[in-house]
């Protein structure tokens, strides 16, 4: 029986902050830019990280290896995973972090798209097909209806980041696709996690030393970006969500989860007075409303079916 319970007040308040705290990631990133790449700050995350989250299999006497492991989906979401960030990184570089973690949020529906030529149960319906359309016709109405403001340079650069985040979106939507038809979806939650976080260590790093984005000065900013980003974003935040899903229905979850390219936006206006044209926000909103309808309507096709 699903002991699964609706959202309360405790749950709502933990998502609000997960919203917030995801949303902010691209955000301190590029806060933190001018003394660390955005590319060493994800790699140095991620190896902090996944020795925090062995750390805690350890503690809770759990495997770090699973028995029969699957090797080769192992390699792939730790592939995938380390591609998506390396294209994060590159996309910060050229357009802002506002636009970076809408377009990151396509992910959901490169899954989506994905899972339907692979799994029959995740056939994309109708109205799922109109949402896809929906996302697609807001990244063109953000690519082509942007105002032709500064110099051509600057306009190819930020287009050129956009589509580096459409990417980045794309790798996490296939990482996605990868866990859900191999071995790997029956794994504990936190294994997956480590096998992504250490294969995104290790192609990180000297991606970013290859790339001549080694360079590290420790400041306060730096430090504190770091602390962040290994610490509460990629351990703690990942470990509150993975108790929430055991605890709530993950079909209410998923909606607050839409929150966080809001909050990214807005933070990126606040804390870095990146500006926000009508023709993104337009975009935007069409793409956040895709991901709702193929999000929702899968939900509420599993809710009919319960019902039946």
């Amino acid at each position: 029986m699903d002991t699964r319970k609706p959202l309360d007040g405790l749950a709502i308040g933990l998502m609000l902050l997960l919203a917030v705290t995801w949303g902010m990631q691209q955000i301190t990133l590029k806060m933190a830019a001018a003394d660390i790449s955005p590319m060493m700050m994800i790699g140095l995350r991620s190896g902090i990280a996944a020795l925090l989250v062995a750390g805690l299999l350890k503690l809770r006497g759990e495997r770090l290896l699973a028995p029969q492991m699957p090797w080769g989906g192992a390699l792939a979401i730790g592939l995938l995973f380390g591609v998506e960030f390396v294209l994060l990184g590159e996309a910060l570089r050229f357009t802002s972090a506002g636009h970076v973690v809408v377009f990151l949020y396509t992910g959901p529906i490169f899954a989506a798209l994905g899972l339907h030529w692979k799994l029959p149960a995740e056939r994309l319906m109708p109205l799922q097909w109109g949402g896809v359309l929906l996302a697609f016709g807001g990244i063109i109405c953000a690519f082509l209806l942007r105002p032709s403001t500064g110099s051509s340079a600057d306009s190819a650069a930020m287009m050129w980041g956009d589509f580096l985040s459409v990417l980045a979106g794309l790798s996490w939507g296939m990482t996605t696709a990868v866990i859900r038809t191999t071995r790997l979806s029956s794994l504990p939650a936190a294994q997956t996690l480590l096998y992504q976080l250490v294969v995104a260590c290790v192609l990180l790093v000297p991606t970013a030393l290859l790339l001549g984005q080694g360079a590290i000065h420790w400041t306060p900013v730096s430090m504190g970006t770091l602390f962040f980003q290994a610490v509460i974003v990629s351990f703690v935040s990942f470990l509150m969500w993975f108790w929430m899903l055991r605890h709530y229905l993950a079909s209410r979850l998923g909606v607050f989860s839409f929150l966080t390219p809001l909050c990214g936006v807005l933070a990126g206006g606040w804390f870095l007075g990146e500006s926000i044209e009508p023709s993104f926000l337009a975009g935007a909103g069409l793409v956040l409303a895709g991901i709702l309808v193929v999000s929702g309507a899968s939900r509420l096709k599993a809710a009919r079916a319960r019902l039946a």
